[in-house]
């Protein structure tokens, strides 16, 4: 009867199962490939109010620092609505704050306003990554006795990912040094981003409606399945 019971019901996978990502930390996402990813938030510049030596000297900049990769890397574009909750709330509480009725009177008209206008515009907001990649299986593959000793000794694969991890991450973060070096060289500002920023992408981008209303939390508050 319990066999028959178990039989009727649909285990529900997790998302997780169909995800690339095994587990971000300490500012690098972990692919279940056993590659690593870093990703790099960078600013844009106004291209079409350089002048002509300027944009060539741009160009010239962008050509060879292609070049010069010997790995690949992405490059994306993510395009969202604007989101000013944050900005009104912030001017809701400025006006809760003043005793001048004409004041109080101009930012309750200014956030309707600005209400208004973006949900009238539909405001976009563009947001561009660069996605630099370290595959240690392209540079070197783990030998048969190697692979053997880990089999048997399970008691230090812990500490041997722990330092492999490390190892592996610190040829990720070169990469990530020469590709923001050379970006920072062309005026572009650059930032990697941090273990929750890279959580609040991912969920973003996988949950784009949910999060209109969801927020992500911060990483001590989250609860992670074992």
């Amino acid at each position: 009867m319990k066999s028959n019971k178990l039989a009727g019901k649909k285990i529900r996978a997790s998302t997780q199962q169909y995800l690339d990502i095994a587990e971000i930390r300490e500012d690098t996402v972990l692919m279940k490939d056993g590659t690593l990813r870093a990703v790099l938030l960078v600013g844009s510049i106004n291209f079409a109010l350089k002048s002509e030596e300027e944009q060539e000297a741009l160009v010239s900049a962008y050509v060879g620092f292609v070049n010069t990769l010997e790995w690949p890397i992405q490059i994306q574009m993510q395009s969202r609505k604007l989101n000013i909750d944050n900005y009104l709330e912030q001017l809701r509480q400025s006006e809760k704050t003043l005793t001048n009725e004409l004041l109080k009177a101009q930012i309750a008209d200014y956030i309707s306003f600005i209400s208004e206008l973006v949900q009238i515009g539909q405001i976009m907001t563009k947001k561009f990554f660069v996605v630099v990649s370290y595959n240690p299986l392209a540079s070197k593959r783990k030998g048969f006795f190697t692979s053997l000793g880990e089999i048997f000794t399970p008691a230090s694969l812990l500490r041997l990912k722990k330092e492999r991890f490390l190892e592996r991450k610190k040829e990720l973060m070169s990469r990530v040094d020469q590709v923001s070096g050379q970006l920072g060289s062309m005026g572009l500002p650059v930032a990697q981003l941090t273990t929750q920023h890279l959580i609040e992408l991912y969920y973003i981008s996988y949950n784009p409606e949910v999060t209109e209303t969801q927020k992500v939390a911060e990483i001590g508050q989250l609860q992670l399945e074992s």
